[in-house]
């Protein structure tokens, strides 16, 4: 056997024994793999927790691992490969939080190595990579939490309950989007070659091969195909999964995109207006961007039933409704507001995610969920690419009848990753 299985194997009997007999005040040791911005985010919530320790941290950008070393204390390790990290078997759980194109290597791997994941949303770059992480989660039996954080605030499953509960009458279409004015913050970015200490040919992995990007790609890598899907499943995947969540939904049953870079003439490459019709058996939903906006920006999501309608966003949530008498009379106006403040839903989010590793307990965001969110993501993105109604089945996991669109289910890993059968390397 190769030194990796045979460290594999002796991890996953460790951890499946540890995730067994695990106390509610003993302590999870921790790593994280990708410490930017947000990954330093969620790292600092982690240290917050009584029973956390932080033991480990991975990144290809000197900068950042320094970062997140000096927050955790100079104990923990420090990695430039997530491989040399998951071999440890000091950690229990590791935190993913690197570019989306770098979710599913380290997540399938530490799996394998019998360690619980908190994997940053969207879960994926493509859809089959994300069955492949659901795959293994299942068969090496890991708590996975997916960085949807939406799920674990309070006020969101209050607004959940109000529109499964059907007072808002039978509703047909539900509305999502954003809407801002990127133009001022993307202006004058300068070129996008590597910065000093970031190990380019690492952070690449399994995308293919290029010298620079036309943005600095430490955070605008959002903007460029081969490393994420844009405001699709940057703010869509938050939307989408809420939409699902709150009808009950899996999967659409036909799906159309429209739009294109229009006026961010920055060398990016994913719509800056963008608008999604996602076809389900018993209502519609639109995901709408606008990235070249002069009005007011928003975030927003609004179910119309024919009773109300339910206006839900990280603050609160309002109902209201008018009614419209047959008579000739005035229409009649009723509104009724249930609001609350921004629960800490990054925090609660976290804390879930600890509470299952030793519950054994899927978390609120179990990885099955944030495969049917990217799933939908990843849909709206290529509808819009090749500029086809897509139908989709569900259980092959395909669109049906178009060999063109199944080919951007996936890529072909550069050399030489590989990721299929539940194995990374």
């Amino acid at each position: 056997m190769k030194r990796r299985d045979l460290i594999r194997s002796a991890t996953v009997l460790t951890a499946v024994s540890y995730g067994r007999v695990l106390g509610a005040n003993e302590r999870i040791h921790v790593g994280i793999i990708g410490a930017g911005e947000r990954g330093r985010a969620l790292w600092e919530l982690f240290l917050k927790q009584p029973d956390v320790s932080p033991v480990s941290v991975c990144d290809v950008y000197e900068p950042y691992l320094e970062k997140a070393v000096a927050m955790a204390g100079s104990s923990v390790k420090r990695y430039r490969d997530f491989r040399k990290l998951l071999e440890e078997r000091g950690a229990d759980a590791v935190i993913v939080a690197t570019p989306d194109h770098w979710h599913a290597l380290p997540t399938v791997e530490a799996c394998a190595m019998g360690k619980d994941v908190y994997v940053e949303k969207p879960l994926s770059l493509t859809i089959l990579e994300s069955r492949l992480m659901l795959n293994a989660a299942r068969e090496h039996k890991r708590i996975v939490q997916t960085g949807s954080q939406q799920r674990s605030g309070a006020h969101f499953a209050r607004a959940v309950e109000v529109i499964q509960s059907g007072k808002l009458g039978m509703i047909s279409h539900v509305s999502s989007g954003l809407i801002r004015n990127a133009m001022p913050g993307f202006a004058n970015k300068g070129g996008g070659g590597p910065p000093r200490g970031l190990d380019w040919d690492k952070w690449l992995g399994p995308a293919p091969y290029r010298d620079s990007l036309p943005l600095p790609p430490l955070y605008h890598f959002r903007w460029f195909w081969h490393y994420s899907g844009g405001q699709m499943t940057n703010f869509g995947a938050h939307n989408l999964d809420i939409v699902r969540w709150a009808m009950n939904v899996k999967a659409p049953i036909s799906v159309a995109g429209f739009g294109r870079r229009y006026a961010l003439k920055d060398g990016g490459e994913t719509p800056d207006v963008q608008e999604v019709i996602y076809q389900f058996p018993d209502f519609v939903l639109n995901w709408s961007v606008r990235e070249m906006n002069s009005m007011k920006a928003g975030f927003f999501l609004e179910f119309h039933g024919t009773e109300g309608n339910l206006s839900l966003s990280r603050s609160g949530f309002q109902v209201s409704s008018e009614v419209w008498p047959l008579s000739q009379e005035p229409k009649k106006l009723r509104t009724q507001e249930q609001t609350s403040e921004g629960a800490e839903q990054s925090e609660a989010h976290v804390r879930n995610f600890l509470d299952c590793i030793k519950s054994r307990v899927r978390p609120n965001a179990d990885i099955e969920e944030g495969h049917l969110t990217a799933v939908m993501c990843h849909l709206g993105n290529i509808a819009t690419r090749t500029g086809k109604l897509l139908r989709w089945n569900s259980e092959r996991e395909e669109t049906v009848g178009d060999s063109e669109a199944n080919r951007w289910l996936h890529y072909e890993y550069r050399k030489p990753w590989r990721l299929g059968n539940g194995v990374a390397t």
